[in-house]
């Protein structure tokens, strides 16, 4: 009977998939919707599935037909021409990837864990094709002597690389094992990744009035509407999504309460469940680095910094660890302050400061200090004039507008844009996300559901953008009002937009930047966000429409370095982390939480008060993101950003046009179309200076010189070197 359920149960299976292949597929059509974007309302989950195995299929015969040209190996018949092929595959990969992370379900879910590693198996088989190499090989080594531009030889070494770094010089056997850690670790990731959600959406804390007497109204409204639509057993219903984790550990009195949140939090994924993550990261550390010991690497740092600005891990340590103990020395001073208001509440000589303690004893000192209550100034900034806000930014800067359309889209919550150039020609389309849900991951982020590019006849085909927030939801008495943190996080992903709808190259392996390279876009516009100039323009009232007091614009401004010791150290930690467990050289057994402590808390004295911003167990950027051995990319990028932004700050005018259009004209138009120094010297005129991200996290101290002799500020020029073209 088992036998025969077996059976029947894979001619159902067998009878579903052939009736999808057969069923009309949109992905199978021309799109005939407003722009071209994706007909989200037809696209169901089961089209997913036959829609990759015909963008593969079309993708190999692509391929095939390159390799079986008699004709001799040239740019065009070549490097052009696998630059042109999977754009099929491409428009699918982009739509179900930006899907599973914003509106997942257990169907999508699963799905996922099945096609990843059948991508991760088709690019391998492309990236390994030895008679397709040979062809690529033949027109790098020609390519200085051949009559092809510098966009022509850059896409040729970029390819070139692409090949090298992903086995296409190993042997047989290693090229097979490559394969099999490339597909394994695919779907390593993606179980990672579910895990996380998981775990995010299984935890809530139901409290009931007393319980949260001491938090603000609009805390407190969440939390009861939250609890009415989970149908729970209290009256209010507390969820590890920031958006509702941050304000009660900030606000919250009841200690034992901001505890069991704050270690839910923190344990995601370590919980010795279903859904634990540990064995999955020393997986996944096993398979990194024995593939970057196949490729030639000492570990996989190594291996994912070579391809980067900084170029060595010493590089990525050298700047980390200059910011790390000036920022621990801060982190000291803050913490000093904050207990001594904790003894205040608890005077017993036992009573010791916790982690969970430390928001909610940060914004004493901060309204102390700076008689700033951000409960005081978030009906300044409700979600509608931030979002508008940015619109202005960047109308005033570059001449672009934003106008509202009405196309497809994948959830009820979303909205759409235009956006308009300064001739008015169309630019690309913008869609907002900006609430959590059970379907959503954590965190903030921007993605597209197709790139720009070009087509055979030489027109433009526009991007389709998307900005996914988590931000605080809107109650049935007051709209979504924003947290400082979440009105920067709004320009920052803006900036990413911005990015992505400015890059104009001819070619598709042209648009991506280096990874410490590609947070600059997004960072330099979180400079604008709480200036006095732009505060002015956007952070009105919802109610009485008053534009923001100048006595908060001041505190604002002068709580601007407020906590940043602890900051900068909860990042700093997570990078350090990051690089410390992926610059492991001989894999053994990781006890993940020792590995953690040893490093951070033994080898580099961090406060035991303070958490890194991500523990290994939930860490998603390193483990099922595009940040492995990159998380460092922030702080790196900020250098950059800092720097950059004292070009507006140099004229005058932080809105001035000039130099708002050589940063689109030399740095967001021109993609990777050259390495990421030479973009940003072309715009700036020299290296970064590093002084400018010290002062704006509070940590730059002068250095000591003889006052007879001219201050020279230091700079990272020799960790931001031109990467050397092979």
């Amino acid at each position: 009977m088992k036998r025969l359920a077996v059976i029947l149960l894979a001619i159902s299976m067998f009878s579903c998939k052939e009736q999808a292949e057969q069923l009309p597929n949109p992905f199978f059509e021309q799109w005939s919707t407003p722009y071209g974007v994706p007909p989200f309302e037809s696209i169901k989950a089961y089209h997913y599935e036959p829609a990759f195995e015909r963008a593969m299929s079309l993708h190999n015969e692509e391929i095939a037909a390159i390799v079986a040209q008699s004709e001799q190996p040239t740019f065009e018949n070549t490097i052009a021409a696998m630059d042109r092929s999977g754009r099929m595959l491409s428009d699918v990969a982009n739509v179900f990837g930006m899907i599973c992370a914003a509106e997942t379900n257990e169907q999508l879910q699963e799905l996922e864990g099945k096609i990843m590693p059948q991508l991760a198996v088709h690019n391998d088989a492309i990236l390994m094709n030895e008679a397709l190499f040979e062809r690529v090989k033949a027109v790098y080594q020609t390519r200085l002597s051949k009559d092809i531009d510098a966009d022509q030889i850059r896409l040729t070494e970029k390819i070139y690389d692409d090949f090298v770094r992903s086995g296409a010089l190993l042997s047989g056997e290693n090229k097979a094992r490559l394969k099999q850690i490339n597909e394994e670790l695919s779907a390593l990731s993606v179980r990672f990744g579910s895990n996380v959600l998981a775990e995010n959406n299984n935890f809530v804390m139901y409290l009931d009035d007393k319980q949260v007497a001491s938090l603000p109204a609009s805390v407190k409204d969440a939390a009861k509407e939250k609890a009415a639509e989970l149908e729970g057993s209290g009256k209010y219903a507390f969820t590890l999504h920031k958006s509702s984790l941050i304000p009660f550990l900030t606000f919250s009195s009841e200690r034992s309460s901001r505890e069991e949140i704050y270690r839910a939090y923190l344990n995601r994924g370590n919980n010795g469940n279903e859904y634990d993550n540990k064995q999955i990261i020393n997986d996944m550390i096993r398979l990194r680095t024995e593939k970057a010991k196949l490729l030639g690497y000492k570990s996989y740092a190594e291996y994912v910094v070579s391809d980067q600005m900084a170029a060595t891990p010493k590089a990525v340590y050298t700047l980390l660890n200059e910011v790390w103990e000036p920022a621990l020395d801060r982190a000291k001073e803050e913490l000093a302050d904050m207990t001594e208001l904790f003894k205040r509440d608890f005077p017993q000589d036992d009573a010791k400061f916790e982690s969970w303690d430390w928001w909610y004893y940060a914004e004493k000192v901060r309204q102390q200090k700076y008689s700033l209550n951000e409960e005081n100034i978030r009906p300044y900034f409700s979600l509608d004039n931030t979002r508008q806000g940015i619109f202005n930014l960047a109308n005033r800067l570059f001449g672009i507008t934003f106008r509202p359309v009405n196309v497809p889209i994948y959830h009820n919550e979303v909205s759409a844009y235009e956006v308009l150039d300064k001739d008015e020609s169309h630019m690309g389309i913008l869609y907002f996300d900006f609430h959590p849900r059970a379907g959503k991951g954590q965190g903030a982020w921007c993605g597209y559901y197709r790139e720009q590019r070009y087509e055979t006849d030489g027109s433009r085909t526009a991007p389709v953008v998307g900005i996914v927030c988590n931000f605080t939801r809107p109650t049935s008495s007051t709209p979504s009002l924003l947290t400082l943190d979440e009105v920067t996080t709004l320009f920052h992903e803006f900036g990413h937009a911005l990015h992505f709808l400015f890059t104009d190259v001819r070619y598709n392996g042209l648009i991506g930047v280096e990874g410490d390279f590609v947070e600059l876009p997004s960072q330099i516009m979180e400079n604008w966000a709480l200036t006095s100039e732009m505060l002015r323009t956007y952070a009105t009232h919802y109610r009485t429409g008053e534009v923001i007091r100048d006595q908060y614009i001041t505190r604002i401004q002068n709580s601007s370095l407020f906590n940043q010791g602890f900051n900068t150290t909860e990042l700093i930690a997570a990078a350090l982390s990051d690089m410390d467990i992926h610059s492991i050289e001989n894999y053994t057994s990781i006890d993940v939480d020792g590995f953690e402590y040893n490093a951070l808390y033994q080898s580099r004295a961090m406060l035991p008060q303070i958490e890194p911003r991500y523990k290994y167990p939930y860490f998603a950027h390193i483990f099922s993101g595009g940040y492995s051995a990159g998380y460092y990319f922030y702080i790196w990028a900020e250098v950059l950003d800092k720097d950059a932004f004292e070009a507006f700050r140099e004229t005058g005018d932080l809105f001035d046009r000039r130099t708002a259009d050589a940063l689109r004209r030399e740095i967001l138009s021109k993609g990777g179309s050259r390495d990421g120094m030479s973009l940003y010297k072309a715009f700036r005129g020299q290296a970064p200076d590093k002084s400018a991200m010290l002062k704006a996290r509070g940590l730059w101290k002068e250095p000591e010189v003889d006052s007879t002799q001219m201050v020279v500020k230091p700079t990272i020029t020799d960790m931001l070197k031109m990467k050397k073209l092979n």
